[in-house]
Order: C-alpha cells, then sequence, then structure tokens
C-alpha cells in the first residue's frame, strides 16, 4: 500500500485569515530561508493600477525564517484548491510558485506550495522605508477592500499565533496614525 499524498500550503499573509480553501490541517510552521515583507505593489486586490497597494511577498535570504501556518488539503479537495490558489495568487504572475520544505511545530517536515515574490517582475517595490510602505498602505484599495486592513488582520493573526514581527507591528502603529492622526 502507498502512502497517500499529502497537500500543503504555506500561508504568510492573508492565506492565514482568509485562505478561501477547505483546510484539514492548520499547524504553525517555519520556512527557512525567506523573509515576509511588503515588497509587491497590488494593484488587483489591495489598489488599482494608479493608486497600487503594498502586500505581503516572501524574498529569499539566506539568513532568514519565517513563520506562519502550513495549511493541509484533503486529497479530494485539491484539485480545485490548486486552481483557486492559482486564480488568486498568479493574477499577475508576480509570485513564483515553488515546493519549498517546511518544519511544522509538531516536528514534521513537509513540502508546501509556497508563493515567492518574483524580483524580476515590474510589481516588485523592492525595498522600502517603513514610513514609505505606511503612506502607500493607508490610502490603497482595491477589490478586496483598504489595504490598511490586510496590514491589520496579518499584524493581529501573527499576534494571536504568538509570532512576533517588529517591523510588521511598527507599520501597522504608522498606518493608524496617518488614518487617525492625533490619536484618534
Amino acid at each position: 500500500m502507498g502512502e497517500r499524498p499529502e497537500h500543503w500550503v504555506f500561508a504568510y499573509g492573508s492565506l492565514m485569515w482568509d485562505p478561501g480553501f477547505p483546510v484539514a490541517e492548520m499547524v504553525p510552521a517555519t520556512l527557512d530561508g525567506y523573509a515576509r515583507s511588503f515588497c509587491l505593489r497590488s494593484i488587483v486586490y489591495r489598489g488599482t493600477s494608479e493608486t497600487p497597494g503594498l502586500v505581503l511577498g516572501l524574498e529569499a535570504d539566506p539568513g532568514a525564517h519565517c513563520r506562519g501556518l502550513a495549511l493541509r488539503v484533503a486529497e479530494p479537495d485539491w484539485e480545485e484548491t490548486l486552481s483557486g490558489l492559482r486564480a488568486r495568487e498568479l493574477t499577475t504572475n508576480a509570485y513564483a510558485e515553488l515546493f519549498l520544505p517546511l518544519a511544522l511545530d509538531d516536528g514534521r517536515g513537509v513540502e508546501a506550495i509556497t508563493y515567492v515574490i518574483r524580483r524580476d517582475h515590474d510589481q516588485y517595490a523592492g525595498p522600502l522605508e517603513l514610513h514609505e510602505q505606511a503612506r502607500i498602505i493607508a490610502v490603497a484599495q482595491g477589490g478586496r477592500g483598504p489595504n490598511a486592513d490586510y496590514l491589520f488582520n496579518t499584524a493581529r493573526h501573527l499576534a494571536q499565533m504568538g509570532i512576533e514581527d517588529q517591523a510588521l507591528d511598527e507599520l501597522a502603529r504608522q498606518v493608524r496614525g496617518l488614518l487617525h492622526p492625533g490619536g484618534g
């Protein structure tokens, strides 16, 4: 008897709080060699061509570790899930779809579909100072709503998981300051 295939997706941004597919198992996980950053100009979901937003991408970084969620998809749901993921994540082909090794917090190691930023894509924003990221995120809106909501939801879910991301927390603080000057 062969092993049943396992299908995993690595969630490091909106897939953590809005996967959009049936999740059979959810386990905190670490991806080595990559860092989460607001490096992708969003022209569909959290911005427009005229006013691009910023969303998260994974950037190759040899010394980095990205904490997120490994989402297992049951075999009967896999084909539809993969099709939906590709429609969502590869809309403008700014991500490369890679199978990368994850270390699950329960000690298992799995290979997971992971969407990694393509630095050669014209939507790649490169490294931006936090205040510049905040200025963009505070004003952008797209098909899935305000860019700020994406940032705040991601920060909230990381905090609920006990994952510290000081840069993301500071970015959220700066965006709140721009949205509510004077602390309102």
